[in-house]
């Protein structure tokens, strides 16, 4: 199994232009909402099907990085606790609908990103990156707070710092001195 490091110097790859990570501020966890709002409908007795995918969700993420999947489970049981409210406020149709219009903003959000970046999203090439987006959006607050540090320095050794704009250019230490 890759570590976190792995997984995010992957995805960190098709994710070095600023305009591209600003706009996964936002679609990313627009994106990850809708899906546990979506889930929230779907009841498992007592619990609904959301709170398993947050269960095993942050289980995998604090498996890959403790730091790291502590502020996943944060995001995910806030996103499963607003999924509740909204849940037994609209019931279930409105609530689809409302994850529905949801998802689509978040992805409209992404592709406008990638559009920047000059690059295809990481999912086309590792489904995996669905799961690591969230840990990367995460990871990126984290470095904004000054923590992670290490993490940083070891993701930006392998694919370069963050430019302003990327529009396609190669990647990597030597690449990102001429941006």
């Amino acid at each position: 199994m890759r570590t976190a490091e792995q997984l995010l110097v992957q995805y960190a790859a098709y994710h070095r232009d600023r305009r591209n990570i600003a706009t996964h501020f936002v679609g990313v966890p627009v994106i990850v909402f809708s899906v546990v709002l979506a889930l929230a409908q779907i009841s498992l007795g007592a619990v609904h099907l959301a709170w398993v995918g947050i269960a095993l969700a942050s289980a995998w993420y604090i498996y890959l990085d403790r730091t790291l999947g502590v502020w996943m489970l944060a995001f995910l049981a806030l996103c499963g606790a607003v999924a509740s409210i909204i849940s037994a406020k609209t019931g279930v149709g409105l609530a689809l609908v409302i994850a529905l219009a949801l998802f689509v903003v978040g992805w409209i959000a992404q592709f406008i990103g990638h559009k920047y970046e000059g690059m295809k999203p990481a999912f086309v090439d590792d489904l995996i990156g669905l799961l690591v987006g969230p840990l990367f959006v995460t990871s990126e607050v984290l470095f904004i707070l000054g923590m992670k540090r290490e993490l940083q320095q070891a993701i930006e050794a392998r694919v370069g710092p963050t430019m302003a704009a990327r529009d396609g250019k190669p990647i990597g230490p030597a690449s990102s001195m001429h941006a």
